[in-house]
């Protein structure tokens, strides 16, 4: 979303430089970072994007071995197991920044202890077999913030995050599919993978599922520190570290919940119907049928007429007749999204300098979190309608309150269990913002 600079002479301008050759542990980065399209090509290489998109996006499992000891040094410098005892040291709580779990046989407990997390206890825990589960950690590791945000540029979406740690010959979670595009991480160790058939391809929601209704894996896989694993939302999954392996660290990206084409027609559509019925043709200006909400059998051509609608309404939307305004979506992703990775800096919506003229040249720093949406406003006086352009972004958002908007359980999504999110945030502390407000 926008944000004023302290000086706008030379083109796109970005609070850090573009590619970082060393991470905040000096380790050296092989990520681009130059744009939201060079993190993920780094993100998925070799694969190139079009292969990606074209043959597994939302399709099927893609699996990277790396074998590159220089991305295995920069995956665990992301987050490994010594991280915990200074983290816990920051205040942790149980289940809103970390789960204590275990899955034996299909069945999963929660170990979780009340209020802040003790390390002395969590690392007991962890040695008796325990998986800890840590949520959102982008909002205490820098390097993370920094993928995830140019990665929701990327997508146009959110992307959550979550840790997973667990010890040898145990396993954190039980069979269950997700609502998100998955992306897992090695980052220490070694972890095995099971992957299966979809019973509900590309899911809405998350879910357990009993292994003996779920058949034999398509897929088999030991994920080694560097290496990648991609799969579709829908796609039945567990792990387990294996005997012999110390312990397995992997981090878990997700995005595209609640973004399908299903979601954007829902917030589109009643706006663009609205729009629709007042123009000249009076065809949905029509009254309905008497007494059919109060439960009356309806005319026998009551589906007919409403799908006869339905095309007309399609046709105008082909023909390009009225804007296709998806406000809530947007609204909803300027809210939750990180903010530009600004290591160091506090409020960077503050404008240095002067307002500029009506002369004069404006270059915008972070225009990919800038959104537009224009919307229809009733005036409280007299009840008049009119259209108002909202110019909405996200530099006030804060990192550290980054997807914990909600309570989940424990999928491996970043936006359900894995985000241990809590109730949203009181309307004091909404984070989007609206530059602009013009009505037309």
């Amino acid at each position: 979303m926008p944000r004023n600079g302290r000086k706008a002479a030379s083109g796109d301008e970005e609070v850090a430089p573009k590619h970082r050759k060393t991470d905040s542990n000096g380790v050296p980065s092989p990520f681009c970072f130059d744009t939201p399209d060079t993190v993920f090509q780094s993100l998925i290489s070799p694969v190139g994007q079009e292969e990606f998109f074209t043959d597994y996006w939302e399709k099927k499992p893609l699996h990277l071995q790396r074998s590159d000891p220089g991305l295995a040094s920069y995956y665990k410098s992301l987050f490994q197991l010594s991280d915990l005892k200074g983290l816990c040291a920051q205040g942790l709580t149980y289940a809103r920044d970390l789960n204590v779990c275990r899955s034996v046989q299909g069945n999963k407990t929660v170990l979780n202890k009340e209020g802040r997390v003790n390390y002395s206890q969590l690392k007991k825990d962890f040695n008796q077999k325990a998986t800890i589960q840590f949520h959102q950690p982008q909002r205490f590791k820098d390097e993370l913030w920094r993928i995830q945000e140019k990665l929701e540029c990327f997508f146009g979406a959110l992307v959550g995050s979550n840790v997973y740690i667990t010890p040898q010959d145990s396993q954190g979670l039980p069979p269950h599919y997700d609502d998100v595009e998955v992306f897992i991480l090695q980052l220490e160790g070694e972890k095995h993978w099971r992957l299966y058939s979809p019973t509900v391809p590309l899911a809405r929601e998350y879910c357990v599922t009993l292994e003996e209704r779920i058949g034999s894996p398509t897929h088999d896989i030991i994920l080694k520190a560097g290496d990648l694993l991609y799969f579709p939302r829908g796609t039945i999954h567990q792990a387990d570290t294996p005997v012999g392996v110390d312990h397995s660290t992997h981090l878990t990206l997700s995005t595209y919940q609640n973004t399908s084409w299903g979601d954007y027609l829902a917030n589109v559509f009643p706006n663009f119907l609205y729009d629709s019925l007042k123009t000249s043709d009076i065809t949905r200006r029509v009254g309905m049928p008497r007494r059919i909400l109060m439960g009356a059998n309806a005319a026998p051509d009551t589906s007919r007429q409403l799908a006869s609608l339905l095309r007309s309404v399609a046709d105008q939307m082909e023909r390009g007749e009225h804007e296709l305004r998806a406000g809530d979506m947007k609204r909803d992703f300027a809210l939750h999204r990180l903010p530009p990775y600004t290591p160091g800096q506090d409020d960077i919506s503050l404008s240095a300098g002067k307002m500029p003229a009506l002369e004069d040249t404006v270059c915008l720093r972070f225009k990919d979190h800038i959104l537009v949406s224009l919307e229809t406003c009733q005036s409280p006086s007299d009840g008049s309608v009119s259209l108002v352009v909202d110019v909405m972004h996200s530099l006030r958002n804060r990192r550290e309150k980054h997807m914990m908007g909600q309570s989940g359980d424990d999928d491996d999504s970043g936006g359900d269990d894995d985000s241990g999110e809590e109730e949203e945030d009181a309307p004091s502390e909404v984070t989007w913002h609206i530059l602009h407000r013009q009505c037309t």
